[in-house]
C-alpha cells in the first residue's frame, strides 16, 4: 500500500463543530504542505491556495507564518483577503469569524483553541514552544481581550508521543524543571495539557495519534520525513 492510501485526508476535530468552528489536521492522503526556504515549489504553493479555496466565500482569509519555534502569537483582524504568510511566529488568534489560520507540523503538536462565540486560534508547539509556554502566552492574549480561559476548548492534535520522543538532559530540564544525567522520554501533549489546565481551561482533548507511531498516516521528522501536514482552524460565520 502506498503512503496515505486508504487513510482519510483529514483528522477532524469533531467537538469543535458545535462551536461553529472547523478544525483539522491533514494526513499524507491530502498533500505535503512543507514550504522550502527560501523559495517554495509551485506545487507546494498550489496546495496552500487550494486549501484557502476549499473554504469558499465564507472564509476569504488564510494566515500562516514562517515558524521559528518561538512563542509569538499573531492576532488577526478581518480587513484583508487571500493567503498571507507572516515572518517569525508560531501562533495565530482571530476574534471574529472568517479567518482560517494554519501551522505546519511533523512531530510538533498543533494546539487548537476555540470558544462558542467565534474566537479561534492555533499554535505550533515543539519542545521550545512548550518550554516557553506558548499556550500560556495565547491564553494571556485572550484574557487581555476579556476572554476567560474557562470558556476556551483546547484540542491537542496529532504529534509525537512520549514513548517516541526522547530528549537530552538539557531539553528535559527546560521542559520539566528536573535534572537528569541521561536521555529521557517526554510527552509534549501531557505537558501542554497541564499548562492549559493550570491556567483555567476546563476542557482539553487530544488526538489519539502519534505522528511517529502512525508514520503511515502522518509525516514525522524523527522518522526522517521532510514533508509536513498542516493543522487548520477557522470560525465560520453564523447563518
Amino acid at each position: 500500500m502506498n503512503a496515505g492510501e486508504g487513510i482519510p485526508p483529514r483528522e477532524i476535530v469533531t467537538a469543535f463543530a458545535e462551536l461553529g468552528v472547523t478544525a483539522f489536521t491533514t494526513t499524507r492522503a491530502d498533500a505535503d504542505y512543507a514550504l522550502a526556504e527560501p523559495d517554495a515549489s509551485p506545487a507546494a504553493l498550489a496546495h496552500w491556495q487550494a486549501l484557502l479555496a476549499s473554504f469558499g466565500a465564507a472564509v476569504p482569509r488564510l494566515a500562516s507564518a514562517r515558524q521559528v519555534h518561538g512563542t509569538r502569537v499573531i492576532e488577526h483582524g478581518g480587513d484583508w483577503h487571500g493567503w498571507v504568510r507572516h515572518e517569525g511566529a508560531d501562533g495565530h488568534l482571530a476574534f471574529a469569524p472568517g479567518t482560517a489560520m494554519a501551522v505546519t507540523v511533523a512531530d510538533c503538536v498543533p494546539v487548537f483553541l476555540a470558544t462558542a462565540d467565534g474566537v479561534a486560534g492555533i499554535l505550533h508547539a515543539g519542545w521550545r514552544g512548550t518550554a516557553g509556554r506558548i499556550v500560556t502566552k495565547a491564553l494571556d492574549q485572550l484574557a487581555a481581550r476579556g476572554i476567560d480561559a474557562a470558556r476556551v476548548h483546547v484540542h491537542l492534535g496529532p504529534g509525537i508521543c512520549g514513548r517516541c520522543y526522547e530528549v537530552g538532559p538539557d531539553v528535559f530540564e527546560q521542559l520539566t524543571g528536573w535534572t537528569t544525567i541521561r536521555n529521557r522520554h517526554v510527552d509534549l501533549r501531557a505537558l501542554l495539557s497541564e499548562q492549559a489546565k493550570e491556567y483555567g481551561v476546563a476542557r482539553v482533548t487530544s488526538s489519539p495519534h502519534c505522528s511517529r507511531c502512525d508514520n503511515d498516516r502522518f509525516y514525522s521528522h524523527r522518522a526522517g520525513d521532510s514533508g509536513r501536514q498542516v493543522a487548520v482552524i477557522a470560525a465560520l460565520p453564523r447563518p
